[in-house]
């Protein structure tokens, strides 16, 4: 056991059902991030070009926007949390060593937030500004998924954690992991991609209300998403390659499981690229959520593998205490229910406005 890594609290239940609605949240989250990408990345690409159409696909967006920074935090609490009963130990040890860092991501949130609530309720008077506003928000979110890139890679490796004795400031970033930047634009370009694919979905909501801004939409995110899922995949073989030769094996045979999701993963992302050159939307979205769903599991199997020398969450002491899963449960039922109460009744508001 390395000395660094403090002893793991023990859970209420066993720890297959924290994995189970860690791969459950996770997904919803990511989802809601990557389309926060690229409704803002597209609304940045319409405002630029200045055109009447554009502007009106620019407005369309903004819109949306505020729901989607909503959502994309709301979500991501419940991973986070259950990232933090099976993994804890390693967490909130990366999260002390860049604590600075770390703490940046509420004042960056929060700038990112009311940027893009003034980029959709002030969109017409802000005229040309707009652009500013809607491009610092989007660089203040790829700086929050970049902060979070460090924290989640430096906790998978403990070993790396002895650079505290050398920078005790809590600024310390995992910049000499070669897997760093790699699995940044991995997931960067990919959100971006999935982002772009989802702009083309809401294009057909806009079809009876403004037939030119549906057509817009849905030709720069399908051509968007195709041409960034390429880069993606590329992007993706850097990342596979840069893993530690142990870790990288297991989706190269050494673990049926790992490979078999792998072989599967890639299949599908060819699959997506010839959909997406034909411009079948909805076809494309339904498998880019399996993949992207597949992408998670891998993401999981990887982290296992980091931790497999120090750590292993099924041997996690259980003290039995039930209510509260049940509790969670409940809770999550309603709040689903609840959030799809209230997407009904936004997407009513659109139809009449």
């Amino acid at each position: 056991m390395n000395p660094l890594i403090p002893i793991p609290d023990a859970i209420p239940v066993a720890w297959g059902w924290f994995e189970f609605l860690l791969l459950l949240t996770f997904p919803l989250h990511f989802v809601c991030m990557n389309m926060l990408l690229g409704f803002s990345g597209i609304s940045l690409f319409a405002r630029l070009r200045g055109d009447d159409t554009s502007r009106r696909l620019a407005f369309e967006l903004a819109r949306v926007l505020p729901f989607l920074v909503a959502f994309t935090v709301n979500f991501g609490v419940a991973p986070l949390l259950f990232n933090q009963v099976l993994y804890g130990q390693f967490l909130y040890v990366s999260s002390i060593l860049m604590g600075a860092f770390w703490l940046a991501v509420i004042p960056l949130l929060i700038f990112a937030y009311y940027a893009i609530y003034l980029y959709d309720f002030r969109f017409r008077s802000l005229g040309r500004c707009g652009a500013l506003f809607i491009g610092l928000a989007l660089l203040a979110v790829l700086l929050i998924a970049f902060i979070f890139t460090n924290n989640m890679s430096l906790a998978l490796d403990p070993l790396r954690w002895t650079a505290y004795f050398r920078n005790a400031s809590g600024t310390l970033l995992n910049t000499g992991d070669p897997t760093l930047f790699p699995r940044f634009l991995h997931f960067a370009v990919g959100g971006f991609a999935i982002g772009a694919l989802a702009v083309a979905v809401f294009a057909r909501f806009w079809r009876q209300r403004d037939p030119q801004v549906a057509e817009r939409a849905s030709g720069i995110g399908m051509w968007m998403f195709t041409y960034l899922t390429m880069a993606q995949i590329l992007l993706g073989m850097w990342f596979l390659m840069a893993l530690p030769r142990e870790i990288m094996l297991i989706f190269m045979g050494r673990n049926l499981l790992a490979t078999g999701v792998f072989v599967v993963a890639l299949a599908l992302a060819l699959v997506v690229l010839v959909t997406g050159l034909r411009r079948q939307v909805g076809w494309t979205a339904g498998l880019t959520f399996v993949l992207l769903f597949l992408m998670v599991v891998m993401r999981d199997l990887a982290r296992i593998a980091y931790h497999a020398p120090f750590f292993r969450a099924e041997s996690l002491q259980v003290i039995p205490q039930y209510s509260p899963m049940v509790m969670f449960f409940i809770v999550l039922a309603a709040g689903l229910a609840c959030i799809a109460w209230m997407l009904w009744q936004v997407r009513a508001s659109y139809k009449k406005a």
